[in-house]
């Protein structure tokens, strides 16, 4: 299921996260050309779980940010264009409404907030990881979870490839739902190492977002599609 839209309309521009796609849109171009290609760049700014914890050292050639920056710059990084273009999707369709719920500067918070979150239960669930980590998946997890909890109702449209014709209508509840439980199955299935996908940040991330909403949740009355009585 391909998300492609959703019937939540945001009240303000989304800003932040317009900034935010473009920014990555920025980091992919920076990585095809002066960061001397997609292989070397991740390398060089990704996250490395075993560098970070120091159970490992990278090449004095590749090292060109300390291990903890890595934390912030391995957010604007894609291993591919598949690998941008999906979390872009993602990102435009659950942000603005999220940016509009918080506001803009607590928003920018929030993405930043969460996906160090969602880096940090990765690192701790694979502590000697050499592989590096980048994507904005994590933080883009966390818009998921506060989006699940601020309009579980709200309608999504999704893509099926199977009826390429049609777009069905399905709660948001229901499909971020089966999202984050495909996350979870892959961090006991698939560890990083064998499959490439950073599940455990997926899902670090996806929590601080849903936590983070719960406590915000009460402080702003909900929209049309928010949590029923």
């Amino acid at each position: 299921m391909i998300p492609v839209g959703d019937e939540n309309p945001a009240h303000r521009p989304p800003v932040v996260t317009v900034a935010l796609i473009a920014l990555c849109t920025l980091a992919f171009l920076a990585q095809l050309t002066f960061l001397g290609g997609l292989e070397r760049s991740v390398w060089r700014l990704g996250l490395v779980p075993a560098v970070l914890t120091g159970e490992a050292r990278l090449h004095p050639g590749l090292a060109a940010a300390p291990a903890p920056l890595t934390l912030l710059t391995s957010m604007f990084l894609h291993g591919g264009f598949l690998h941008l273009a999906g979390n872009l999707v993602y990102l435009w369709i659950f942000g603005n409404n999220v940016e509009d719920r918080l506001g803009r500067l607590p928003y920018l918070l929030f993405y930043f907030a969460t996906g160090l979150a969602a880096a940090g239960l990765q690192v701790a669930l694979e502590p000697g990881s050499r592989l590096p980590m980048v994507g904005a998946s994590g933080a883009i997890s966390g818009v998921l979870g506060a989006y699940l909890v601020f309009w579980p109702h709200a309608r999504v449209l999704i893509f099926l490839p199977i009826l390429p014709f049609f777009l069905p209508r399905i709660r948001a509840g229901w499909l971020l739902g089966f999202w984050f439980a495909m996350q979870l199955a892959g961090v006991f299935a698939w560890p990083s190492e064998v499959g490439g996908v950073a599940f455990g940040a997926h899902v670090g991330g996806f929590l601080a977002g849903f936590v983070v909403a719960l406590v915000l949740r009460g402080r702003r009355p909900p929209g049309p599609w928010g949590p029923r009585a």
